[in-house]
C-alpha cells in the first residue's frame, strides 16, 4: 500500500473515493460538513432517510454523490463521540480498509484522521491509521492452493492533515508506522506457519535473510556450540526432537560502535508438544504459536533497520522443539544451565524458560544496557489477562515505567506483576538449585522469578506474551504483538537520548 500525507479542501478532491466520518446520532464530522455545503445538504438528507445512524462500525458507500467532485464518498460510523477514545480510532480505520478493499476503488483521500482522540496529536493518528490499515488488509494464504487476489485491488491512502506544517511530523508518523506494519507482518507469518515448515532452521534462515536485506550481523550457533558453552538447560529440551536447535545472534548496528546495545531475548520454541508432560490434544495445534518470542525479536529488529533507527540492537534466539522422545527430559532430572546453576524439572513443559535461560546468560557477553525477554511462556498469563495486555515483570522499576508507556502510546499495552522474593521459594528443590515450576498459585510470576535468577548482571524485563502473540477461534492466528510496544520503546530511547 503507498500512503502519502496531505492538507486540502474535502469537497475539491478530484478522487476515486473520499472518506470522512459520521458520529452517532447522525452528526457530522468537519470535513462531512463541508462535503455537506457543497451538496447543499445532500448527505443530511441521506442520513435522515435513515441509511446511517453514525453507530460504530456501520459504513456507507455513496456513488457519484451529487455536488461533489469524488466518484465515491464513503461515511464511516464512529459511535458517541464523546466514547471515541484510541480504540476506537483504530477501529474506525480497520472497518474503511475493509470496506475499501471491497469497493474496487483504487484510491482514497482520508478525513477521519480529523476526528479528535484525547491526548493524541496528528503524527499519533496518523502513524496509528497505517498499522490499522496495514493490519485489515494482511492475509496468510502463501499455504493455500488457490488464492483470492482481488482483479482492482486498493493501492493508494491519502491521509490528510488541517495544516500544511504538519506535513513533516505527519510523514515520519507514517514511515514509523510501515515499518512497524512490516515487523509486524513478518511476525505473523512466522507465527502462522506450521511446525514442520517454521523450524528452528527455518528461523535461522529467516535471520540471514535479514542480514541479506539489511545488512545486520547473524551469528547461529549450533548443538556442538552450546555443548561446549554448557548450555545444558537448553540442550535438554532439544533431546527430545529430531530438528538440531539453534541459538540465533542478530546484531543490528544503528548507533556509535561503542554504544551498549540493547537486548532482545525471544523464546523460538517452534513446536511445543509438552515433551514427556504431554498437553492435551485440543487446541494442541497452536503450539506452533510458541515461537513468537522469537518472531519478535525479527520482526522488531525489521523495524528498526526499515526506519535506520540510530541505536544498537542485539537480538537473541534460542530455538528448539519440545516433543516426546525415548531421549526426552523426564520429570525429576536435573540439568546444569549455562550459568552453572542445577535446575531440577518437574514439568517438561515448562521448557521456554530452560531455553530462555541459557540465552540469558549467553546475553551477557553483549554487555547491554538493558535487556527484555518475550515469551509465550504461561497459560497463567492468559488466564491472568486474556488476549488484551501482555505481562510485564522487570527488576528495574524505570525500565518497566518506560515499557509500560511504550505500550500505551502503541495500543500494544502491558500490565506490571509484581517479582517480590516472596515467590523465589516455591521455587525451592530437593536435590538441585532450583526447580523449573513453583506450582499453581502466582504461575506467571514464579515463572519470571526463575528467570529472574539469570539477569542479576542487567536491567531487566520479562514480557509475557502468551495471551497477546496470537488470537484463536474464527480470527486463529499470529498478532504481531509486541512488535508495537518494542519498537515504539526503542524509538522513544532514541528521542530521549537514553540509548547513549
Amino acid at each position: 500500500m503507498e500512503y502519502t500525507v496531505k492538507s486540502g479542501d474535502p469537497e475539491k478532491q478530484r478522487s476515486a473515493c473520499v472518506v470522512v466520518g459520521v458520529y452517532e446520532g447522525r452528526k457530522l464530522s468537519p470535513s462531512a460538513r463541508r462535503l455537506d455545503e457543497a451538496a447543499q445538504g445532500g448527505l443530511t438528507a441521506i442520513l435522515r432517510r435513515g441509511d446511517l445512524e453514525g453507530k460504530n462500525g456501520q459504513t456507507l458507500l455513496l456513488h457519484n454523490p451529487a455536488g461533489l467532485l469524488c466518484e465515491r464518498l464513503l461515511l464511516v460510523g464512529c459511535g458517541k463521540e464523546k466514547d471515541f477514545q484510541e480504540g476506537r480510532y483504530r477501529e474506525t480505520f480497520t472497518k474503511m480498509a475493509k470496506t475499501l478493499a471491497d469497493t474496487g476503488a483504487t484510491e482514497a483521500v482520508v478525513y477521519l484522521t480529523e476526528l479528535e482522540v484525547k491526548g493524541r496529536d496528528i503524527a499519533w493518528k496518523l502513524r496509528h491509521a497505517v498499522e490499522s490499515v496495514e493490519m485489515a488488509l494482511y492475509k496468510f494464504d502463501r499455504l493455500k492452493s488457490h488464492k483470492s487476489d482481488k482483479k482492482r485491488p486498493l493501492r493508494k491512502l491519502i491521509l490528510t492533515v488541517g495544516k500544511r506544517s504538519e506535513l513533516g511530523a505527519g510523514e515520519t508518523a507514517v514511515q514509523q508506522g510501515l515499518a512497524i506494519s512490516a515487523g509486524m507482518h513478518l511476525a505473523r507469518d512466522l507465527g502462522n506457519l506450521p511446525g514442520n515448515i517454521c523450524t528452528p532452521s527455518y528461523l535461522a534462515d529467516q535471520a540471514r535473510e535479514l542480514e541479506h536485506q539489511y545488512g545486520v550481523k547473524t551469528t547461529v550457533l549450533e548443538r556442538e556450540d552450546m555443548e561446549k558453552l554448557g548450555m545444558g538447560a537448553l540442550l535438554s529440551v532439544a533431546r527430545g526432537s529430531r530438528q538440531p536447535p539453534k541459538l540465533i545472534t542478530i546484531e543490528y548496528q544503528g548507533g556509535k560502535d561503542d554504544e551498549p546495545p540493547v537486548a532482545l531475548v525471544g523464546k523460538g520454541l517452534t513446536f511445543d508438544a509438552g515433551g514427556i508432560s504431554i498437553k492435551p490434544s485440543a487446541a494442541m495445534d497452536e503450539m506452533k504459536y510458541d515461537m513468537c518470542g522469537g518472531a519478535t525479536v525479527l520482526g522488531v529488529i525489521k523495524a528498526c533497520a526499515e526506519l535506520k533507527l540510530p541505536i544498537n540492537v542485539v537480538g537473541v534466539i534460542p530455538s528448539s522443539e519440545n516433543l516426546p522422545d525415548g531421549d526426552a527430559n523426564k520429570p525429576g532430572d536435573v540439568v546444569t544451565s549455562m550459568s552453572g546453576q542445577t535446575i531440577e524439572i518437574l514439568n517438561t513443559d515448562a521448557e521456554g524458560r530452560l531455553i530462555l535461560c541459557d540465552a540469558l546468560t549467553y546475553t551477557e557477553r553483549f554487555h547491554p544496557v538493558a535487556v527484555v525477554d518475550i515469551a509465550t511462556l504461561t497459560g497463567a498469563c492468559v488466564i491472568a489477562l486474556g488476549a488484551h495486555a501482555s505481562g510485564l515483570l522487570a527488576n528495574n522499576d524505570q525500565l518497566a515505567r518506560d515499557l509500560l508507556n511504550a505500550g500505551k502510546y502503541a495500543h500494544d499495552r502491558a500490565w506490571q506483576l509484581p517479582l517480590w522474593d516472596d515467590y523465589q521459594k516455591q521455587l525451592d528443590s530437593n536435590f538441585a538449585d532450583m526447580a523449573n515450576i513453583g506450582g499453581r498459585e502466582g504461575g506467571t510470576i514464579t515463572a519470571a522469578c526463575f528467570l529472574a535468577r539469570y539477569t542479576k548482571k542487567f536491567k531487566w524485563a520479562h514480557l509475557d506474551i502468551a495471551g497477546t502473540a496470537w488470537l484463536g477461534g474464527k480470527q486463529k492466528g499470529g498478532t504481531g504483538r509486541p512488535v508495537p510496544l518494542l519498537t515504539t520503546w526503542l524509538i522513544q530511547r532514541v528521542e530521549a537520548g537514553a540509548a547513549k
